[in-house]
Order: structure tokens, then sequence, then C-alpha cells
């Protein structure tokens, strides 16, 4: 028989649960719930880190976790502190017992782990953060920056895309610093001019809100709550990745209409677990992180890495905002999701730290992941797929203001892109291949790069079982339908000053390469004889044909049908809540049609030797657009996201 069980700010802990007697905590509802049960929140504030003792065993039979009908329920990483005094002008001068922080002092912990980046005789940062009214200070190197912080150049240069309420110059003046002794933790935080003791000021002092200590508690749903102020560590693919929430390596979780913020670092991490790897690279220094990586992949094979243990989840509807590192994060544990209708921004642009995991969302091992209708901007990148992107689709979602949108790594594919905008300057960064790009806007510049140091895994279709691994050549691309913006001349495709290919717009950078798998096959046959050697030198093929480029975006000489527009301008513009496609098209445009697309039109990638399926085999279905309309078979539309957009001037709602 399965239970609700009910926990109030006004119940107790020795409660039965019922809605007449429920407990006071969620961790007490946590210990109590079985499969099936429904674990009801109601108003209030919760400052806990929720623990789940048992996990659901099927679909049908989960453990729910949501907040009552109509009501707000905040979980909180935090605690709030008072007794703070005067330590001059405007800074306050904190002491904090050791014994609030337990085992795991923020403020001790550095944010540290494999391929974070300090600069030379930079001083580290700790997970330890300061809120006022909600909003996080910054950490400053010793107590006289506290009096006189510095500015913040690369917080100034994105006030404009910052939301209102921190666009503020405030936002470069608070600031903290913390010392860490033997029974006290000495927080000194400058306040400009607010009373810490009559005002809400809070400091972090859990590591996640919502995450299981142990792995496998499967079947869990997650549903309605505020979550924040957690300190999250960092989290790269070659460590332990605990996130704000996250299942912990399990299957079938369902994360869904929360608004979640303030991790220091992740916010949900649907990531891998320590045993396969933590900070080795790091810790041992030596090996690179790259062949740890390598290992890891081999590591959770042997501990039943599978389908039928591991991921499976969905993350849909959540809004995500103001985290350090990433929104949604993982590794190996995020295969077979689903991230779908969520709102994600302003992630990383604190800059605090830097390290090559951030973004948006940051997956590596992204076998089957689908990430549909999701709104992701101001952020440092968009979307980050690094490492066995195969079998994954980026479908329907509005990207813009970000300093990327969608960046690619060293993977081999197959991949499908369709019926995105790239709204942002740097649209779109490939150091992978096979790709399928159907029906997108890219508004600012592609780059693409071979990758030719680093070999990684793929995959039997739709498995994770590993088939081979290889290095990056780049290619073995598909291009349809597409509308590629470019109106400043000065960025053409060509060699940036340390050899690597700069960006540029359109599809001019694949020009070296051969247009069909028959050309391929022919260069490869006019090499010497011989094995592996005859294919360095023979780049791989690309399909592209019915694209559109304007003004100085070049199509690939290879490309068929290809239709070129002096001038055009195209926009993303949002008002309130809403986003609009905002277009000024020539009559040109009008002939750009194109058929509707499935997973039988792309030629499968060489590598995996895979075609463009959906996750259950049958070949992909590539008929919606960006608004939710249909295309129909047989009936041409537009080029580009919108089957609707016509030349002249229009303006489309997208989200």
């Amino acid at each position: 028989m399965t239970s609700v069980l009910h926990v109030a700010t006004t119940g107790s802990d020795d409660s039965d649960g019922s809605a007449q007697q429920p407990f006071r905590t969620i961790n007490r509802a946590a210990a109590t719930a079985r499969p099936g049960d429904t674990v009801v929140v109601h108003g209030g504030e919760y400052r806990e880190w929720v623990t789940p003792r048992r996990g659901g065993l099927s679909d049908s039979l989960r453990i729910t976790y949501t907040a009552a009908d109509g009501e707000h329920v905040v979980i909180k990483g935090s605690e709030r502190i008072t007794g703070w005094e005067s330590d001059g002008g405007t800074v306050w001068r904190a002491a904090v017992p050791n014994a609030l922080f337990g085992e795991f002092n923020p403020f001790a912990e550095e944010v540290a782990g494999d391929w974070i980046v300090y600069p030379e005789g930079a001083p580290r940062k700790h997970l330890g953060d300061v809120y006022l009214n909600g909003r996080s200070f910054y950490e400053v190197a010793d107590r006289a920056a506290v009096d006189d912080p510095p500015v913040r150049k690369e917080v100034l240069d994105n006030w404009t895309a910052l939301p209102d309420q921190v666009r503020d110059p405030e936002q470069t003046t608070l600031v903290w610093h913390a010392q860490v002794g033997a029974d006290v933790t000495t927080i000194w935080a400058n306040f400009q001019g607010a009373d810490p003791n009559t005002q809400l000021a809070e400091i972090n002092v859990r590591r996640s809100v919502f995450y299981p200590l142990v792995p496998h508690l499967d079947y869990i749903t997650v549903r309605g709550f505020e979550l924040a102020q957690a300190a999250s560590p960092w989290t790269p693919p070659t460590a332990d990745q605990p996130g704000l929430i996250g299942p912990n390596w399990a299957r079938g979780w369902i994360i869904e209409d929360n608004v979640i913020h303030d991790a220091k670092c992740s916010a949900i991490s649907i990531g891998k677990e320590a045993s396969t790897g933590h900070n080795y690279a790091t810790e041992r220094g030596d090996k690179p992180g790259y062949q740890y990586q390598l290992e890891s992949v081999f590591s959770a094979r042997q501990i039943g890495w599978d389908r039928e243990h591991i991921g499976s989840h969905v993350i849909r509807r959540n809004t995500i905002y103001d985290c350090g590192q990433n929104g949604i994060v993982g590794h190996l544990g995020c295969v077979f999701s689903t991230i779908e209708d969520n709102h994600i921004y302003n992630i990383a642009i604190k800059r605090e730290f830097y390290g090559y995991e951030i973004g948006g969302i940051k997956l590596h091992a992204a076998i089957d992941v689908v990430i549909r209708h999701n709104r992701i901007h101001d952020c440092s990148l968009g979307t980050w797929l690094d490492w066995q992107t195969q079998g994954s689709r980026i479908s329907r979602n509005v990207y813009y203001n970000n300093n990327r949108d969608l960046f690619v790594e060293v993977s081999h594919g197959p991949y499908l892109v369709d019926h995105n905008v790239f709204g942002s300057r740097a649209s779109f960064e490939s150091f992978s291949q096979g790709g399928a790009f159907v029906g997108n806007l890219f508004a600012g510049t592609l780059r693409l790069e071979p990758v030719m140091d680093r070999a990684t895994p793929y995959h039997r279709p739709h498995s994770t079982q590993v088939a081979g691994y290889a290095v990056i050549r780049g290619g073995d691309d598909r291009y349809i339908g597409n509308i590629f913006a470019g109106d400043d001349l000065s960025a053409a495709y060509g060699t940036g000053g340390d050899g690597e290919a700069a960006p540029g717009y359109g599809l001019a950078g694949y020009d070296s390469h051969p247009a069909s798998f028959e050309e391929y096959k022919a260069r490869i046959a006019a090499q010497p004889p011989g094995d592996h050697k005859r294919f360095h030198d023979v780049l791989q093929p690309v399909y592209a044909r019915d694209n559109v480029h304007i003004g100085a975006a070049r199509p690939f000489t290879g490309e068929t049908g290809s239709h070129r527009l002096d001038a055009a301008a195209v926009s993303v513009v949002e008002e309130d809540d809403a986003v609009f496609l905002q277009t000024e098209l020539p009559a040109g445009f009008d002939q750009a049609r194109v058929d509707t697309v499935n997973g039988r039109d792309l030629p499968p990638v060489r590598f995996a030797d895979a075609a463009f399926e959906e996750p259950d085999g049958s070949p992909a279905v590539i008929d919606v657009d960006l608004t939710g309309a249909h295309r129909p078979a047989g009936e041409p539309a537009a080029a580009g996201p919108v089957a609707a957009l016509t030349s002249g001037t229009s303006r489309i709602r997208i989200w």
C-alpha cells in the first residue's frame, strides 16, 4: 500500500507524517518513504540537505517529492547568520563556529580539481559564499580588499546581459574574505551600507540540497521546489560530480518544475561517481586528464554502466540560473536522458574562477540524450557536448546572448542538430565529426577544428558498449536547409595566428573536403599503397544542400542548391517572458524551399558506421519546427527553424 507523507514547518519529526501531524524535516520523510509513496512538502523554508534513503522500483513505483499545490517551498544549502559586528565603514565581521559546518566547511574547501585553471600566483577560490537578500558576493584575496574591493571588469562587460535585479554597480563591490581557524571561521563582508543583522544575510554550509549519499537509488521524482545556495564543488568528467541536486549514479529520476539557483559550481548533476576516478590527474600528476577520462569509460563499464542501470533521467520545465560552473552537468550518468523545456541563464558569468568544464549544459558521453526546446542565454557557453556525443539530438532550442552557443568536442556522431536558433555572435564550434544540421539558424560564426592528438571512443548504436576509438579528422557532417547569417565582413575563414582555423560565417571552412562519399573513396584510392597512412591526409566528406547564406556567410564549394542573399536583418529579442525572432529578409528568401528530411536522407557516419535514428532504432523523424508546427512530407517549406518564415519583415514568437 502506498502512502502520502506530509512535511510542514509547523510539524515535528516525532509525528506520524499524516496531513494532520506532518513531519518537520524532509529528511524525516525521506527516511520513511517507500516505493510508490509521495512526500508532500508544505510552504516555507527548509534548510537541510535532503538525502533520500530509498529509491523507487520502477517508473510506476517511484518515490515522489513534491511541493504542495499552490505553496512555495524553498530548500536551501545555506544558514542565516546574525550577530554580525561592524568592522569599520561598510564592512562587518561574523565569527561562525565550525560546528555549524560539521565535516564540510565550504570556506576551507578550494574550487579545485582536474581542468580548473588558475593563473600563476593567483589566489585560490573557495566553495564558500555569502548572500545578502539572495544575491551572492565575490570572494577577495585578503582582508584589505574587503575595505577597498576591486572593480570587476568582466562583470561590467556583462551588465547588459544580466537580469534587472543584478544590473547594479553594487554587484562589483559586494565582497567577502574568510579565515578558517581551529574552532571558528571568521568572515568579513562588505555590505555596502546594508545592515546584515536586519536584512537577510546567509552563508552556504551544505555541499548539496537534494542528493543521495549512495548510488543506485532509482526512480525518484523531485517536483515544484525552489532549491538554492549549495556549496557544490568543481565537477570535471574525471571526478565525482555532485551538484546542488542529482541522482548520484542511478536510473530514472525526474527533476521537473523547479527553480534552481546559486550553486557554487553545478546545479543539476546527472554525472559519474568517484570509484571510476576522482581528480587523479591533479592528485597523482602522472598521466594527463585525457588518459584518466578514457580509463573512466572502461571502469564504468565494469561497474554496470548500461541502459538497464544508469541514466534515462528526465529534466524538464526547470528554471536554472546564477551558478558558477554549470546549469546541468554529467559524464557517463547522463546517458539516454531527456532535457527539455528548461530556462537556463546566468551560468558562469561571475567568472570568479575558470576551467575547461563550463556551460549552461555540459555533458560527456551524451549517448542517446535529447536536448529539446530549452531557452539558454547569458551563459559563458550555452551547451558543450564533449566526448561520445552519439545518438544525441539537439532540437528546437533557443540560444542567444551567450559567449558561444553550442560546442561539440571530440565526438564521432551520429548526432542531430535541428530547428534551433543560435543567436549569439559565436553560434557553433565543432571539434568533432559525424553531425547532421537541419533547419537551424546560425546568426553568428562557425569554427571547425580537427583534433588529431586525442582519440576518443565510439559505441555500438544505442548502447554504452565501446565499438572502437579514433582521432577527430573533422568533416563527415551534413547540412540541409539551414540559414547562415553574416554581416561582419571581417569574419572570414582562414588560419589564426596560432595555426588554428579561424571562425567564419557559413560553410566555407569545409571547402577542402570532398562533397560525397564516392569522391572521398576516390581520394583514398589515389593515395600510395598501404594501410592507415593512406588515410592521414584525406579529409572526410561533407554533405550540404539547400542552405541559405546571408551577407558575409559563404557556402561550401561542394554544396548544391545553395541560396545567396546580399543582406538581411536577423535578431533575437526578449520582451518580458517572451522571446521573438525578428527578421527582414529579401524576396529571394522565398525561393529557398526545403522538403522535410528524415534519417534515411542522411548518410551514415563513417567511424561508428551508424545511421541517424530515434532511440528505438527507427529512422530519425525531423518534421517539427521550432514553434511546434509540423512540416508535412512532400510539402516544401522555408529553410531555417520556422517553416512559415517568409521574406519581408517578420516577428515570430519562439519562446
